[in-house]
């Protein structure tokens, strides 16, 4: 049986209830049994995996090492993995390299398969880590069937870590960030920047987003945005802003029905 997490609201009560529940909802989907068949195969039989095609062609890991990058949804583009594993991170020209989404460098960086003779699903210590992220992200994944904004504010503490735990510029850790579509869209919903802010330059793009997060947390710098105290404010403004829209646009949608409904019939031609 599936453990579903309980979330009976939404906006920042639902993240504040969240987290006061958080570790015994997640100590029970954890525990559930497709979640613990996964992990227990995972464990098993990692430790032999040493090639990407050795991951790839096996469906049950793939599952589990995609899941714990929230890269879910690539589990059929068996190819793309294939590359982005063999490549490795090394190389400039590497695929996840290119790659706006940082997440795909961290997976591939992660295995190992293509920056040394030797992959890290050698490592002892191995299988628990990825376990460990598969079961957050699982959840994570879970909350989203039922509150997509809770999901998307629960991602931001393990992706924020994931581009601090990397050794890159300032810009480069941007850069990461609006890449990375679940972040990206926290930030920029939090720094109340519009949508179409994607159709511009890049760089022009860069600075927009520095000059909010200077002007709403005193600083640019991620490593200090990825603070506890920053990172409750992120999510808190992010969840009240899209709340305070989700409002605007049911309250107009209402008010234009209302309006509808009072208006007189109108006048059919040759109608007595």
């Amino acid at each position: 049986m599936v453990f579903q997490p309980v979330t009976p609201l939404s906006g920042y009560a639902g993240w504040r209830f969240l987290q006061r529940t958080l570790e015994s909802q997640q100590s029970a989907f954890v525990q559930a049994q497709p979640v613990t068949r996964a992990t227990d195969y995972f464990r098993k039989n990692i430790p032999q995996v040493r090639t990407a095609d050795d991951l790839v062609n096996d469906r049950r890991l793939l599952s589990v090492a995609l899941g714990a990058f929230g890269l879910d949804d690539d589990i059929k583009n068996k190819a793309f993995i294939r590359k982005i594993l063999a490549d490795g991170t090394i190389a400039d020209d590497a695929l996840s390299n290119r790659l706006a989404d940082k997440r795909y460098q961290e997976f591939s960086r992660t295995f190992g398969f293509g920056d040394s003779p030797v992959p890290r699903t050698a490592l002892s210590s191995f299988p628990d880590q990825i376990i460990a992220r598969f079961e957050v992200r699982q959840f994570q994944r879970a909350v989203g069937e039922q509150n997509n904004d809770l999901r998307l504010a629960l991602n931001v503490e393990q992706g924020l870590s994931d581009i601090n735990s990397a050794t890159k510029s300032q810009n480069a850790k941007w850069f990461s960030i609006m890449g990375n579509t679940p972040l990206r869209t926290v930030f920029q919903t939090a720094l109340g920047l519009p949508t179409g802010l994607a159709s511009i330059d890049l760089d022009q793009q860069l600075d927009v987003f520095k000059q909010k997060a200077k002007s709403t947390f005193g600083t640019d710098d991620i490593g200090e945005i990825a603070s506890p105290a920053n990172q409750e404010k992120l999510i808190r403004l992010f969840l009240v802003r899209t709340e305070a829209a989700t409002i605007s646009v049911s309250t107009g949608a209402s008010t234009a029905l209302t309006l509808l409904q009072a208006s007189p019939r109108p006048l059919l031609l040759g109608a007595p």
